[in-house]
């Protein structure tokens, strides 16, 4: 069976809009366009599109998408199951904060006390499962599922001051970056504090901070095409910048 461009909008809950820009982006071409001009989905279209549609859910950048499933070594039903234990995982994250929000009503009205390390609970796994959407592959495969766990354990027992810090670090790195980036000099006194606060916002996750990992990790911005991509949103040479001056902070004497 052959979908037009308003029929298979119509089964997957999107616009015509959409189906159109992802041809034009290179995300989901039509099987073919036929005399009429008008675009044509087979069925191997229909499941890419619902692969698409499930790493929109988890919020993955169409640009990473496209990496991801024009892959040559894309696996369909090994990224299926990754999904399948990514909304698991996300469910959980939200079956928390409902909790937390239930927990923290019944506070207001007198029938219940909540300590304020409770408060923070759900928001600190959501910021665990960020950055595991984010890095964790990746980060697994270079230092190992143990140095990532430890790291997780560390972030659930922060305090609401240091998950406020950690909060407040991630903003100040982007526009120290941001600003940094615009003097085109990676051994500058900007591009030297963005370092610096990334080496402080990086130790509220590791359970020890050595130079190696930390150049290692500046590295795999550039060397991943979806580390790339995140930081070059921004502004593109963004991700390189970085590195180089990461690099440069770690080769210096203490």
């Amino acid at each position: 069976m052959e979908y037009t461009v308003h029929k298979l909008g119509q089964l997957a809950g999107i616009s015509g809009r959409t189906l159109r820009y992802y041809d034009e982006i290179g995300i989901l071409k039509p099987a073919r366009i036929n005399s009429s001009g008008y675009r044509l989905y087979g069925q191997a279209e229909v499941d890419r599109l619902q692969q698409i549609l499930f790493y929109r859910e988890l919020d993955v950048s169409l640009e990473n998408i496209k990496i991801i499933i024009n892959d040559r070594g894309f696996n369909a039903a090994k990224a299926l199951q990754e999904h399948h234990d990514k909304l698991l995982a996300k469910r959980e994250q939200l079956d928390i904060l409902i909790a937390n929000v239930r927990k923290t009503i019944s506070v207001t009205e007198g029938r219940n006390t909540m300590t304020n390390k409770e408060k923070f609970e759900g928001f600190k796994q959501k910021l665990i499962d960020n950055n595991e959407e984010k890095y964790g592959l990746e980060v697994r495969k270079k230092y190992g599922d143990n140095i990532v766990d430890q790291s997780n354990s560390k972030v659930k027992g922060m305090t609401q001051e240091q998950y406020e810090e950690v909060t407040k670090l991630a903003a100040e790195i982007d526009e120290t970056l941001h600003a940094a980036f615009q003097t085109t000099d990676p051994a500058g006194e900007l591009a030297q504090k963005a370092a610096e606060l990334h080496r402080q916002w990086i130790s509220y996750y590791w359970s020890s901070y050595s130079r190696e990992a930390h150049a290692g990790l500046a590295q795999m911005y550039v060397d991943d095409e979806r580390f790339t991509a995140y930081y070059d949103q921004l502004q593109a040479g963004t991700a390189a910048f970085f590195r180089d001056a990461i690099h440069i902070y770690t080769s210096k004497k203490e």
